[in-house]
This record gives C-alpha cells, structure tokens and sequence, in this order.
C-alpha cells in the first residue's frame, strides 16, 4: 500500500484545502467546491487518472481535478489541476463546455476541453498511479471514480455532440 505523503503545515495550505460535510455526513473535497478536466481527443478518448490508493475512492479512474482555491473558477482550478497531476499543456486545449453538479453546499465543475493537438499525458503527482488516454467505448470497463461514473454517460452524449 502507497503511504499517503505529509501535507504541508496548516500555515501553508490552501484554504480551499479542506473537507466539506454535508448534513448526512457525507465529506466532499474542496472548501469552495471542485473541479475536474475532461480533456478529449478524437482519436485518443479521454485523459483519465487513475488515483492513488491513499485518495479519496482511490484506486479508481476519474478525472485530473480537485479543490478550488478561494476566488478561483472552476474552469482555472481544472486547468490547474490537470496541470498538476497529469501535465495538460493548457495552450492545447480549447473549451467545448462546463457540466456542473451543485448540491447547494458544495458543487463540482466538470470542464470538458477538445485537445487540439495530441500529447502524452504524464504522472506529475503523488495523486496519480497512472494517466493515459483511454477510447471511449473502453471507458466503462474501468473501475470508475464513483461521482465521475455517475456523470459519465450525461457527459458521453455532450461530447457526441462536437
């Protein structure tokens, strides 16, 4: 099992570092929401993490993402984000559309991007065991990240679309 790495003292962190807890408990990542990439390639698929087993539902496939910084949008934390864990060259990619789940505490930002020129995602983070761009017809046959395999065949169709 991977040993989670030490967080930086509390000083250091983003504020935006935290659980949230909704009324029945259950926890979500990020004190001003989350937010996720969904980088798509015609012929690649989809850029999909595959989590560490120390994360939240780790060891499971989802998107590069996470908490929001305070004041940032969701469409900045995505591209940061996957950035950070998976190497997403930003100018690479061009916006198709924002898919957001709002459950009035806490909301999470699916950004959906076309990448407009193919490159070779990379482990950037301890967040991630792996990166790699996965077919779509291939991506349910993945362990999938529970808030992202509930998402997944709503975003499937808006992607269909482009």
């Amino acid at each position: 099992m991977t040993e989670r790495p030490p967080l930086p003292p509390p000083h250091l962190r983003d504020p935006g570092d935290a659980w949230v807890e909704g009324p029945d408990g259950t926890k979500y990542w990020g004190r001003f929401g989350a937010a996720g990439l969904l980088a798509w390639h015609l012929e690649a698929g989809v850029l999909l993490q595959h989590r560490a087993a120390w994360s939240h539902h780790g060891d499971t496939w989802g998107l590069p993402g996470g908490a929001r910084k305070q004041g940032e949008s969701a469409q900045d934390a995505a591209v940061r984000e996957a950035i950070e864990e998976a190497g997403v060259p930003p100018d690479e990619v061009s916006l198709l559309f924002e898919s957001v789940y709002d459950i009035g505490f806490w909301s999470y930002t699916t950004v959906a991007v076309r990448v407009d020129r193919l490159f070779a995602p990379l482990v950037a983070d301890a967040e991630s065991v792996a990166v790699r761009w996965v077919p779509l017809d291939d991506v349910d046959a993945l362990p999938l990240h529970p808030g992202f395999a509930a998402s997944w065949p709503a975003l499937r169709e808006r992607l269909s679309l482009h």
